[in-house]
């Protein structure tokens, strides 16, 4: 399961500027014609959570957000650096009320989808009922589930009335939740069927190919919004494991690669400048939790998850399996976002078995405690297998567990997770937008994104209500702290690591510092061809 690292203004300055010198300009007519291959290791497909994947009302994981991150518009967008949301669709945008539950935006002139159809305040409308009324299960409509009523108005202006203040809800019209659809192309009461998308954003989606794991896109000539895009074609390639996705970087195959760089990988490109392949490392906001299933009948209870939470060595797993590329993480907030502070270390400190039999013996458990983690089978050269190892290992060398790992088909693992098949399991989260309720809301709130069926209404009912109104987020700070401690108290989840963020491409590509935003999408738009140092 997946789903959605800031740059510093300064760093990502530097490193652009290091980049275009060495690149240069365009080497001739056929360099500006040929497309710019990025690989991941992320993959799209046609599954039971997502069976419409570019359909923005459906499909709400990393590989689908990417492509419709360039292929639609939003009213706002990410910035190129920084938190606040800046203009793309909208010509302006601005809460109409002191109490931060009305907002309104006058959309550009000009717009228009990449059918001919001009974009209207109708179509923005039409968008967000759409999704609402559709309401996909695992689709991205609790992002948007705060708007009572939207309204479009004279003058291409939109206005949307919300059932409660909410100072993030500029963050959340910058997500591809909020695409702008198509009201004469798409359905109002389904998600659209196929691989096609109409939108208006800096690319046209020309051709996805799922058996060749590929996705074309061209530069949209009619775009109207943030920047042009800078080259003619993107190829996005889908690998199956780390290690296929580097070697083809490795051997020209692709020229950048965004997700799957294993922690041997960047020290090799660290510690050997002149093969022509440069490492980008910018601060990272992708966490892993494990989750507990709170209805089952041994990990339901909560001194069984305070216990394997006193127990767990970040430091070890992290040393040992992502020695380069993630941080130790003891909250459910990371760090870097305001309202970040260390509760599960403040509770219980360093790992110790000592302390995990004395809550286990005070709430009458009997030791051994047998239970099963799960994760979704990954290829040759991932990190996981070696992680959920490690894990076991921790767990059960103290006695008083006794833990057995599974791994799961990739394809239906994101299903089973949410119907409750797994005691234990694996959870990745790539923030929506960057700020600390996108890593406290989602998760426990009704209807949330674990389809989980733990609940907390001091946090659901007082704290996230209480931030929403609060437009300073630094003024967030204690009703944030005080969500974490709860959760480092209750234990849904266990948060376990913090991910850095990197890109590696080949010197002849320009605006890599650019190509990832806030909430670890890309922005293909940035990248261009030069010429090789």
């Amino acid at each position: 399961m997946n789903r959605r690292s800031l740059t510093s203004p300064a760093l990502a300055g530097l490193l652009a500027s290091a980049l275009v010198a060495c690149s240069g300009a365009v080497d001739g007519k056929e360099d500006a014609k040929k497309p710019i291959v990025v690989g991941t290791t992320e993959r799209v497909a046609v599954t039971e959570d997502t069976p419409a994947p570019f359909d923005p009302a459906g499909s709400y994981d990393v590989s689908s957000w990417n492509i419709m991150r360039n292929t639609f518009q939003t009213l706002l967008r990410p910035p190129r650096s920084g938190t606040e949301p800046v203009r793309d669709a909208a010509e302006k945008c601005g809460f109409t009320d002191k109490r931060n539950d009305q907002y309104s935006c006058t959309l550009r002139d000009g717009l228009a989808f990449s059918n001919g159809n001009e974009l209207t305040a109708e179509d923005v409308e039409f968008s967000v009922e759409r999704l609402l009324r559709i309401n996909h299960q695992g689709g991205p409509a609790s992002l948007l589930s705060n708007v009572d009523k939207v309204e479009a108005e004279q003058g291409n202006e939109v206005v949307f009335h919300l059932r409660k203040p909410d100072a993030t809800f500029p963050f959340k019209l910058a997500t591809p939740a909020a695409s702008i659809v198509d009201s004469e192309t798409y359905p109002s009461d389904r998600l659209a069927k196929g691989f096609k998308g109409t939108g208006s954003g800096p690319y046209v989606l020309d051709d996805f190919r799922p058996k060749a794991r590929k996705v074309l896109l061209d530069r949209n000539p009619d775009y109207r919004g943030g920047p042009r895009a800078k080259h003619d074609k993107i190829e996005l390639r889908f690998f199956t494991s780390p290690d296929a996705v580097q070697k083809a970087l490795d051997s020209g195959d692709i020229d950048l690669m965004s997700r799957g760089i294993s922690s041997r990988y960047t020290e090799r490109l660290e510690s050997d400048p002149d093969d022509h392949i440069e490492l980008v490392e910018q601060p990272g906001q992708a966490v892993r939790h494990l989750v507990f299933d709170t209805k089952d009948k041994t990990v339901g209870r909560r001194a069984v998850r305070q216990a394997f939470a006193q127990v767990v060595d970040r430091k070890q797993l992290v040393g040992e399996v992502y020695p380069r590329t993630a941080e130790p993480l003891y909250t459910a907030v990371p760090s870097g976002l305001t309202g970040h502070t260390n509760s599960f270390f403040n509770k219980y400190g360093e790992p110790s078995a000592k302390a995990a039999k004395r809550t286990l013996h005070d709430a009458k458990v009997k030791a051994p405690v047998k239970i099963t983690l799960h994760h979704p089978q990954s290829g040759r050269g991932s990190s996981s297998a070696k992680e959920f190892a490690l894990l076991e290992k921790q767990l059960n060398d103290t006695g008083l567990f006794d833990a057995t790992v599974k791994t799961e088909s990739p394809t239906s693992y994101s299903s089973a997770a949410s119907k409750g098949k797994y005691q234990v399991y694996a959870y990745a989260w790539l923030p929506d937008f960057p700020d600390a309720e996108n890593f406290i809301a989602p998760f426990l709130g009704k209807n949330n994104v674990l389809n989980s069926p733990f609940t907390n209404k001091e946090i659901s009912k007082e704290l996230i209500p209480r931030t929403r109104t609060e437009p300073n987020r630094a003024d967030t700070t204690k009703s944030f702290a005080r969500a974490q401690n709860i959760v480092a108290g209750e234990v849904p989840v266990l948060p376990l690591w913090q991910g850095k963020q990197y890109v590696a491409a080949h010197d002849d590509i320009t605006g890599v510092a650019w190509a990832l935003n806030s909430s670890s999408l890309l922005q293909l738009w940035e990248l261009d061809r030069g010429v090789s140092s």
